[in-house]
């Protein structure tokens, strides 16, 4: 994720006190502010309930009375949302400060037109609970959708954003309905049509065929980031289905053969892929929000994703992720779902009203004492979290997410304002009494976030993956100490920049390279956590490629059309020698080698190794480490190049996640002790951990495979190292990142092999190996033929 050195005045809060620079060199990215183009509804960029009102008529025209198709009942408070009951459907929503509430249907052909089919006023003596309106209808519902309009104050000051003019989405619908195509504006050219919910129906049914969930040990897991659009929007991928989430049960073969065994799927929660919609000269197409870092509703899969678009009024589209989910989990690969709850896509004051801030802003959002938005995500607005309703909210979305859709964990982006103290924060309202009359600033980082409590403690939650993003962009950096319960692990942000740093060669990281290899103890054995609490990772969505990171010195973000003034500037890469693709033929040798330095580096580490889509055969972004708004080429999976490297470096990656797979050593439930790993140095016995080290070797013992030798020379020096004797026995090569493919793996089937283990008998007879500068090895101990 990437702060602006100098961002443009339009995306920045008005309120610039709440706008907290970051104190720390982490990423965070362009996904992480607000832009509203010229497309955008000029009622949403009202700053008066006077100019609302006057826009009116370009949201709802056609008001109709309300008809006897339905029977109206008084209803029940929970559950929220629309629910099947007593024979009908049941409707519930939340809302401490509104006066009144209008349910609206509308049928798909209304929609599109701006009208309201049937208004159902709810009266508050008959349907209204305490803070929650409702109300239980029978009747005809085909093709039906529904919002509410709720009024009230509109007092930006106080907190309070109602305009009875606006129908509002439902935050526990479990479908949105606006457009159907991913791209394609909507009526009147519009970014933001009117959106709905998909009311339930009783003939929703989907067939798991007894899908269970796998429950695989966190240990032994592979992870995959992956984008569901990108995936298979390029057409290379020949798929019937390209951009979708069929699209991507047609390639899950991919992953099985890369021998990934879990998915995490950035953002598939409704989100407006046009909120940056914009001409972008650079490269001739549109700017659109393509990561999906802005939600608009949690409940709702993103529909512009699946085949179906609208049909059945976003039924087909839910079947759709869940056949993804289901045909995963048959090909022995979990689904970790990337989710956002740190902010919306509501944007800060100027932002539009979709769901939460006409229902109840002063709940929802985190603000400050005369109705500012805390801006801790970057993006605008920040989600109360804390707030008793709040977390519950994320809480029962969660669950639907692992109940309903058959999810196996969540990833959660921008983790450490979960744990920010809510507005309005005081013992009483969260803790039910008052303790050493604590009062706490709001935002304030908590020990014991209730809302991470609340997860962590939770029958169905708390045995599913919980992965934290572990900082957000206000200064709060969290890696190696976010409230886990034992249980949470985390992006570990320090793992990628230590390892950039000592495979490029930097001088002094040798120590802190040789803790990631043991799964960071340094930051997770003093608070209980285990090696797999570490989510290690190089490369992510969020800046350079694996490619790339081996080839740009310099970012190269100007078809974004920020002047090159977004994106991180401190990427710990290294171009070896030439800046560019265009380079010559021993710098683009060199460029393999240490992207195959860096995969081994991953695979051999204890922990949770992750893989960025695209790394697997050395996908380009040209440079460009913040590709958040790219519809194109620069984001597409390039399925032609991946046929092109399948004897190169894909191979490679093949063969080091089986050999990972194979050795009970790669994955261990706790950090290894000197009976298991032993380290060297170019002697065997002697590590060197001094400022100028480049070179760390260790052996390890495997139940599997024996004992295993890995060394890394991170030096511009070639070097002869002596290996470890061990009497009756050899050291035999299996990988050696400075040979070309197929040598740089000898797998056990490979043509040849016993020729090439041939050319090392010199050297091993002797007890040596010879390494290039930038290389990296693993040994296998053998019995000695002739001892």
């Amino acid at each position: 994720m990437t702060l602006l050195r100098s961002p443009p005045s339009f995306l920045i809060n008005a309120f610039t006190p709440y706008l907290f620079p970051p104190k720390y060199p982490f990423h965070f990215s362009l996904r992480h502010r607000k832009c509203f183009p010229s497309q955008f509804p000029l009622s949403f960029l009202a700053s008066s309930p006077t100019s609302f009102v006057a826009n009116a008529a370009a949201t709802l025209i056609d008001e109709q009375p309300l008809s006897s198709r339905f029977h109206i009942s008084r209803g029940y408070p929970m559950p929220f949302g629309a629910t099947l009951r007593d024979g009908g459907v049941n409707f519930a929503i939340y809302s401490a400060n509104a006066t009144s509430a209008t349910l609206c249907l509308i049928i798909l052909s209304d929609l599109h037109h701006n009208r309201v089919t049937e208004h159902i006023p709810l009266d508050p003596y008959i349907n209204k609970t305490g803070d929650v309106w409702h109300v239980l209808l029978k009747g005809d519902f085909k093709d039906m959708l529904y919002g509410y309009k709720l009024d009230g104050k509109f007092l930006p000051e106080e907190g309070h954003y109602y305009d009875s003019s606006r129908i509002l989405l439902d935050p526990y619908a479990k479908a949105v309905i606006s457009r159907g195509e991913f791209g394609a504006l909507g009526p009147d050219s519009n970014c933001w049509p009117q959106m709905a919910g998909m009311v339930p129906s009783s003939d929703d049914e989907f067939d798991w065929e007894g899908d269970l969930p796998l429950k695989y040990p966190q240990k032994d897991l592979i992870i995959y980031e992956m984008h569901v659009r990108g995936f298979t929007k390029h057409e290379s991928s020949r798929t019937e289905f390209p951009g979708t989430y069929l699209g991507v049960v047609e390639k899950l073969d991919h992953l099985k053969e890369l021998g990934v065994n879990c998915i995490e799927l950035m953002p598939c929660h409704e989100f407006n892929e046009l909120e940056y919609f914009s001409y972008n000269s650079s490269l001739g197409d549109y700017k659109v929000n393509f990561w999906g870092y802005s939600t608009v509703n949690y409940f709702s899969p993103m529909t512009r994703y699946s085949s179906a678009g609208v049909r059945n009024c976003g039924r087909d589209g839910i079947n759709e992720i869940k056949f993804l989910i289901k045909e995963a989990h048959k090909r022995g690969m979990e689904v970790v779902m990337d989710v956002v709850f740190n902010h919306t896509a509501e944007g800060n004051e100027k932002g539009p009203i979709i769901s939460f801030r006409g229902i109840d802003n002063s709940i929802y959002y985190m603000l400050a004492p005369k109705g500012e938005f805390y801006n801790y995500s970057g993006c605008g607005n920040t989600f109360n979290c804390n707030h008793p309703i709040v977390r519950q909210f994320i809480v029962d979305c969660l669950r639907y997410w692992v109940t309903e859709m058959h999810v196996d964990g969540f990833r959660f982006d921008l983790a450490s304002i979960l744990t920010r103290c809510s507005s309005l924060w005081d013992r009483v309202n969260v803790f039910g009494a008052s303790i050493d009359a604590e009062e706490l600033e709001t935002g304030t980082p908590l020990s014991s976030p209730p809302l991470i409590d609340l997860i962590s403690n939770d029958p169905i939650l708390r045995r599913v993956k919980l992965i934290a993003e572990a900082w957000d962009t206000g200064g709060l950096y969290q890696v190696g100490t976010f409230p886990h319960w034992g249980i949470w692990s985390e992006w570990n942000g320090k793992y990628r920049d230590t390892v950039r740093q000592f495979i490029k060669g930097t001088d002094g990281f040798a120590g802190k390279f040789a803790e990631c290899l043991c799964g960071s103890p340094n930051l997770y054995q003093g608070g209980g956590r285990k090696p797999w609490n570490s989510i290690n990772f190089i490369c992510a969505h969020d800046g350079f490629t694996l490619a790339d990171l081996v080839t740009y010195n310099n970012k190269h973000n100007l078809p974004n059309g920020e002047n090159n003034n977004d994106g991180e500037n401190h990427n710990n890469s290294w171009n070896c020698g030439q800046e560019g693709e265009f380079a010559n033929a021993s710098v683009k040798k060199l460029r393999k080698r240490q992207m195959r330095n860096f995969f081994l580096s991953l695979m051999v580490s204890q922990g949770v190794p992750l893989i960025y889509m695209g790394d697997e055969y050395g996908h380009t972004k040209g440079g460009n480490n913040n590709t958040y708004c790219h519809d194109n080429y620069l984001n597409y999976f390039r399925w032609d190049k991946k046929e092109e490297s399948s004897s190169d470096l894909f191979r490679f990656c093949q063969l080091m996640t089986k050999f990972r797979k194979e050795c009970e050593s790669l994955g261990l439930e706790d950090f290894p002790t000197s009976e298991r790993l032993q380290w060297h140095g170019h002697f065997p016995g002697t590590p060197d951990w001094s400022k100028t080290s480049r070179f760390v070797s260790f052996t390890l013992m495997d139940l599997a495979k024996g004992e295993i030798y890995v060394a890394f020379n991170t030096s511009h020096l070639p070097v002869t190292i002596s290996l470890p004797e061990r009497p009756g026995y050899r050291w035999e090569p299996l990988v050696d990142t400075s040979k070309p493919s197929p040598w740089d793996f000898l797998a056990a089937d490979l043509p040849h092999r016993d020729f090439a283990v041939q050319q090392y008998t010199q050297f091993l007879d002797a007890n040596l190996y010879p390494m290039l500068s930038y290389s990296s090895i693993i040994l296998l101990l053998t019995p000695d033929p002739n001892p």
